[in-house]
């Protein structure tokens, strides 16, 4: 046995494993042995006259747009990467103690592995290691979203056979093609659950002449947004009437909500024809025997699936809990580090070697 196994055996006596999906609309934490027990909006409310956190999670998203003056409820993370360290770091701090409830009290802080979007560049991927360290980690490994998505759900990444995954989360999107613990061919997006949300949010404004919040736009894309039409689905929506300035309600129809993500959704579609179309023949052989998965909350667009493989001419399936595969991802690394960590984007020896 390696030194570095003993050193890590010695030290795993005294410190818990912590994995987490660190997404751009919510950030899920995974327990080794628990399974996931915090899942939260990547939201935190900062009062501007202290410089405090008021709250941080689900009690941060319910203040988006109802905040006072000296409250701002702020999304730390940007198109899947941090904008702002500072609140970053507060919220690493907080979501790992609210995991550290479900462990046993150790010395040492945990041994984390985070899941960040593919294509991040060095300085983002050293930003995610030092808000988790100064948050209190005591060793932290970087793996990229797709990746951690696929060891989630159980695909065969360490074999020469191609899967390809689609993950949707809130700020971006990653089409991944793995083969033999690598990503082949990869694209990034930074169309996702938000820019959906957006697309809403504008549609309805210039088509109604209805100013609503993205809350309610999420809600609505949740009840009634269907990318092929289906069952008529329709929902009542309030918001302020950009002539009158009153409040006012209409009713929202699958259409047009469909109308609304309808060039959104097309960009995804056609950015996954690019990864096809670059993917050597021999992996896009085993994608077509094997399927595309779909993992992240946008998998569970209405019809996404079934659009996806109309146009690409592929079976697509929709990953069992696709919201927790990076999470799950993340803690099956945990599990068996040494045999995942050559898919490590960046781990704690590659720094050490590094400086």
């Amino acid at each position: 046995m390696k030194f570095k196994d003993y050193k890590e055996r010695f030290f795993g006596r005294f410190s818990n494993d912590i994995g987490i999906d660190l997404g751009t609309a919510n950030t899920l934490v995974y327990v080794r042995g628990k399974g996931i027990v915090v899942n939260e909006p990547s939201v935190v409310a900062v009062n501007e006259k202290t410089g405090q956190v008021v709250a941080v999670g689900a009690a941060a998203k319910e203040m988006l747009g109802r905040t006072p003056a000296h409250i701002t409820a702020v999304r730390p993370l940007v198109d899947g990467v941090i904008s702002d360290f500072e609140v970053t770091e507060e919220m690493l701090s907080y979501l790992m103690k609210r995991a550290a409830e479900f462990l046993p009290k150790k010395p040492l802080g945990p041994r984390v592995v985070i899941g960040v979007p593919s294509g991040v560049t060095n300085v983002e991927v050293r930003a995610v290691r030092d808000a988790a360290k100064n948050a209190g980690a005591r060793e932290v490994h970087i793996i990229e979203q797709p990746m951690a998505g696929a060891i989630g759900i159980r695909l065969p990444v360490h074999e020469p056979v191609g899967s390809m995954v689609i993950d949707i989360g809130g700020g971006t999107t990653d089409i991944a093609v793995i083969a033999l613990g690598g990503i082949v061919r990869s694209k990034n997006l930074k169309i996702a659950g938000d820019r959906l949300n957006n697309d809403i949010v504008s549609y309805i404004r210039n088509e109604f002449k209805i100013l609503i919040g993205e809350t309610t736009a999420e809600q609505v894309k949740i009840t009634v947004g269907a990318v092929v039409p289906a069952e008529p689905l329709e929902t009542t929506i309030r918001g302020r009437d950009l002539i009158t300035g009153l409040p006012r309600e209409v009713v929202i129809t699958d259409s047009d909500i469909r109308e609304a993500m309808s060039q959104s959704i097309e960009t995804l579609v056609e950015a996954s024809k690019e990864v096809l179309e670059t993917t050597p023949p021999e992996i896009l052989s085993d994608v077509m025997k094997r399927g595309i998965y779909l993992v992240g909350g946008g998998a569970l667009i209405k019809g996404l699936d079934e659009l996806l493989s109309d146009t690409l001419k592929l079976p697509v399936a929709i990953a069992d809990d696709p919201l927790t595969a990076v999470a799950r991802g993340a803690g099956a690394i945990l599990e068996e580090l040494e045999l995942f960590r050559p898919v490590l984007l960046e781990s704690e020896d590659d720094v050490l070697s590094a400086s």
